[in-house]
This record gives C-alpha cells, structure tokens and sequence, in this order.
C-alpha cells in the first residue's frame, strides 16, 4: 500500500512539473503581432505651455524590475544579446542594445541627440576590453596570454529619460510624451580600482517605439495579463524621479545647483509646478 501511495505522488509530481513547463504553450500569444500606440495629432497652436524635464529611473527598485530583468547574455553566433529565460522575455537595456547592433536604431551622444556613435564605442563604456598580461607558465618562466572583458547589460542600472509635459488645448488635458532615453552604466573601473557612473548613449524615443510594443514586460500580479514596454512607459507604471528641467543655463542639472537631500525637494519643487500649471488652465 504504501508503495502504490509513493507511485501516486511521484506522478503528480511529474505532471505538475511537466504541466508547468508547458504552460505557455496552453494559449497562442500575439505580443509579436503588437503596432505601437498612434499618437493623437498635435498642432502647433494646440499646445498652450510646455515644459521639457530630465528623470531617473532606477532599475535597482522594486517598482522598476520589470524594466531590469531578465539577465542576457551575448551570443557570439548570432552576435546579439539573447534572453536566460526559457520564454525569450528581454529586458528593456536588453532590446535598446540589440536594436543598435542589428542597425536599426542609430545611437547618438549627447543630450542634443545629433552625434551619431557606434556599438563599439557603447560596449567600451561598459568596460568591454581586451588586455595582455603575464603569468607564470608552469615551468619557472612566464608567458603572454590575451584577457577578452565581455561587457555587460547587467550593470546598465539606470535609465535617463527626457520627455516633454504639454497642455493640449484642443483636448483641454495635460499630458506627457518621451522624447529620449539614456541607459546609465553603473560599474567597476578595473583600470581605476573604483566604481564609475556613465551615459551610454542616447536614443530617440519614437525610434524603438516599435521594438518595445513587440517585446513582453512581466506583470508581477497577472501572467495573463502582461503587456508590452510600450504599454508600460505609457501608462506611467515605473517609479522614477526628475534631475533637471529645462531652463535658460542650459538645462542644468540639479545636482549642480543643490547637495544631498535639497535635491529631492527641488525634483518635487518641479513635479509640483508641473501639477499646478495644469490647475491654474482650468477656471472654476
């Protein structure tokens, strides 16, 4: 009897196992299929005030990995980064990074997004080198061997946007629409022995606009519900903070003006005066 009992829970167990290897396999799903969102026309005369602001999004927080993972890694066949996961799922660096290596998208330096870079440049920002050092060869002797540093899309920890808040007359709203995005590498310098803080490059928005609607984000809540990273950047879901707006110094950064804390307090100084003007257009 109680070898009948352990067959029987040896099978369940094997049908769990396999049933849940097989689950996405249950239903079709068309993320591939996905168009991104068409915007709604916007006229010159139609926008009444306008405010362009630099923010933050930092993977490392709870309410961004979704934008941070999954882990990928560079095949050297295909020449691209593929996805650790056994669904394909790629993260957002993942598909910005894999757009310029297939020529798709042209990467720029600068905030000004008119100097064009190459992938080459992008991987030796994120420390991809190649050095030759000398190690004992077993013999009493030494010998010159070859280190080849992979760079890795792991330690983009950061993401720059620039976006623009308008308020659009002819739908009386205020609302916002990204206009670049900024992967920042966060990473150990091993020439310098210290951790450094870099911009990669910068990208227009409107140019992966269409990688990111065919490309699945995770919903932590729902597998049946995800959606796409086009769907997630517009609906706002990430969590993020502003580090300059747009003013006569240039667009200055905070950081250049304020130290530690009075930092916050100005982001929400300009996230407040965002809200506000939105108030003062309506007459109550």
């Amino acid at each position: 009897m109680n070898r009948r009992i352990l067959v029987v829970i040896a099978t369940l167990l094997v049908g769990t196992a396999t049933f849940a290897q097989s689950f996405g396999d249950i239903y079709q799903k068309n993320m591939s299929d996905n168009q991104k969102v068409s915007y709604p026309y916007l006229g010159e005369s139609d926008v009444v005030w306008a405010k362009r602001v630099y923010r933050i999004i930092d993977l490392r927080e709870k309410m961004n990995l979704s934008l941070y993972y999954p882990s990928v890694k560079y095949d050297t066949l295909k020449k691209q980064f593929t996805s650790e996961m056994s669904d394909g799922r790629m993260s957002f660096s993942g598909i910005l990074l894999n757009e310029i290596l297939r020529g798709k998208v042209q990467a720029t330096d600068g905030n000004d997004m008119t100097v064009p870079t190459t992938y080459a440049d992008i991987a030796g920002k994120m420390g991809k080198a190649k050095t030759t050092t000398s190690v004992d060869n077993g013999s009493g002797g030494v010998r010159d061997t070859t280190i080849f540093i992979q760079e890795n899309p792991g330690d983009i920890k950061q993401i720059m946007i620039l976006e623009e808040w308008y308020f659009d007359k002819k739908h009386s709203r205020m609302d916002v629409r990204i206009i670049g995005i900024c992967p920042i590498y966060l990473g150990f310098d091993l020439a310098t022995s210290r951790l450094v803080k870099k911009r990669l490059f910068w990208v227009r928005y409107e140019d992966v606009r269409q990688a990111l609607a065919t490309n699945e984000v995770f919903n932590t809540f729902n597998d049946a519900q995800r959606a796409s990273y086009e769907d997630y950047l517009l609906q706002r879901k990430f969590d993020s903070y502003i580090v300059a707006e747009s003013n006569v110094y240039d667009d200055r950064f905070v950081s250049q003006y304020k130290l530690g804390p009075a930092q916050l307090f100005e982001a929400d100084r300009i996230k407040n005066e965002i809200f506000d003007m939105e108030q003062d257009f309506w007459e109550y």
